[in-house]
């Protein structure tokens, strides 16, 4: 039997849910879920960088540019999602993340401005505020761990400028985890739905109009969508929404405290698995959560609140969703033995205190900027949980000239070890020649420089 929709009144219509009807129209579902879409257009005024030598009083003569050092504006556009009546507003981070100005637009036209909540560069979320707003249309958030691969999706946004678009596809694929073109890292849903330049923060919907994903980013040789495509699921947003209402500015993701690495088929057999999954730790920070819950070297995580993981990214997802000051279940392997395990969900500690100092400009290299080495300090950076001493958060404008680089660990200045950052400031005192000790990731520098 065929069920035609021509000819009715749209208060008459319903949505799809049949495979006769979705094959009929989406009509129904499209106009419901649009108006809770919108465009963002962001304005971000950057100041214009420049080189060393156009920074070295002797040599900048030869690189005068009208237009050197002055501020530009740039502009994005992209897409958000509106999640409550109040006008709290989802995006990505490279949309709106560093913007100074921020206009909505709905899809009845309306503009209101805007202003960031919290946002995070690494997940590629941004949560906004429309301001003096009440009443708007909001789309649901679904519990994206219940999506299946074959589900149905709209993905709807505003590509390349031209306005508010739908296009329709399938989940076409569920945990996919690493870095991705939008700039996000770690657990994404891969929708075949198009998505192309403008769509970045847009609604990826199921058959219900709930919200599953935010559209973040394309994986392309071409630039254009060639179906492969990925949205940041729903319950990380949801995530992200409860700490920007109780008035967080960053993003606090729980803290691990442990490095490990994705067991393949040759190292599942030898642990006791009959398949590959799960991670295998091998390094323990001294106080790791995962240590003072039971966990050693050696043991493997193969699930997280009875999900399977398989990757540190997906594990790091799951204990984001669970959320900061709560406990989850960890399941460990050892010996062949399975057990469940109690595991706190805390930030990285700020113990001992990272006293971040920046140097003045009487000092051998001005504006350089240190911290103390600790567990926030080591997520912050990205560095091996063993790393202690000094971190170079920020070069200034003379580091790079002398061959430092954010992130790097300062060890030693002129043969005595540093461990904290008025140390090395003490260290520099009066000095017209340093040699400087560095650990860069797995190597260790030697950097001689001369002011």
């Amino acid at each position: 039997m065929i069920i035609a929709l021509v000819g009715m009144p749209a208060s008459a219509q319903t949505i799809p849910t049949t495979s006769v009807q979705m094959q009929l129209s989406f009509v129904p579902l499209v106009k419901q879920a649009t108006p809770a879409v919108v465009n963002i257009y962001a304005r971000t005024i950057v100041q214009s960088s420049r080189t060393p030598l156009q920074s070295d009083p002797f040599f900048e003569r030869f690189f005068q540019s009208p237009d050197a050092g002055r501020p530009r504006v740039q502009n994005s556009l992209g897409s958000g999602v509106i999640l409550s009546a109040d006008g709290i507003v989802v995006s990505n981070y490279h949309v709106v993340g560093m913007a100074d100005d921020i206009r909505i637009v709905l899809a009845d036209r309306r503009e209101f401005s805007a202003h960031v909540l919290l946002s995070d560069a690494d997940s590629d979320l941004a949560i906004l505020k429309i301001d003096d707003v009440e009443g708007l249309p909001f789309l649901a958030l679904r519990n994206s761990d219940g999506v299946e691969v074959g589900e149905l999706a709209l993905a709807i946004g505003n590509p390349f400028g031209v306005g508010q678009t739908v296009s329709s596809g399938i989940v076409s694929g569920l945990a996919r985890s690493g870095g991705m073109n939008g700039g996000g890292q770690g657990y994404f849903i891969q929708t075949d739905a198009p998505i192309n330049p403008g769509n970045s923060g847009g609604a990826l919907i199921d058959m219900q109009g709930d919200l599953i994903g935010i559209n973040t980013s394309i994986l392309t040789s071409s630039g254009g969508s060639n179906g492969i495509g990925f949205a940041i699921p729903a319950n990380l947003i949801a995530a992200f929404m409860d700490q920007a209402r109780s008035g967080a500015v960053r993003f606090a993701r729980p803290w691990a405290g442990l490095s490990g690495q994705a067991v393949d088929a040759d190292m599942a057999a030898p642990l006791g698995l009959d398949r590959p999954g799960g991670i295998i730790l091998s390094g323990l920070h001294k106080v790791s959560p995962f240590l003072a819950a039971g966990f050693a070297v050696g043991d493997v995580i193969i699930a997280v609140d009875g999900e399977d993981v398989h990757s540190p990214a997906e594990m790091i997802y799951r204990m984001s969703v669970a959320g900061l000051g709560k406990q989850t279940r960890v399941t460990r392997l050892r010996d062949g033995q399975q057990m469940d395990l109690t595991v706190a969900l805390i930030e990285a500690p700020e113990d001992p205190p990272r006293s971040t100092i920046t140097l003045n400009d009487q000092s051998l290299l001005p504006g350089l900027e240190l911290s103390r080495i600790n567990p926030a300090v080591l997520s912050e950076l990205n560095l091996p949980l063993e790393v202690e001493g000094v971190a170079v958060t920020d070069v200034g404008p003379f580091g790079l000239r002398v061959g430092l680089r954010p992130g790097d660990v300062i060890l030693a200045v002129n043969g005595q070890d540093v461990q904290t950052p008025a140390q090395v400031r003490d260290a520099f005192e009066g000095q017209r020649q340093t040699q400087l000790v560095v650990q860069r990731g797995a190597q260790r520098l030697s950097l001689r420089f001369r002011i």
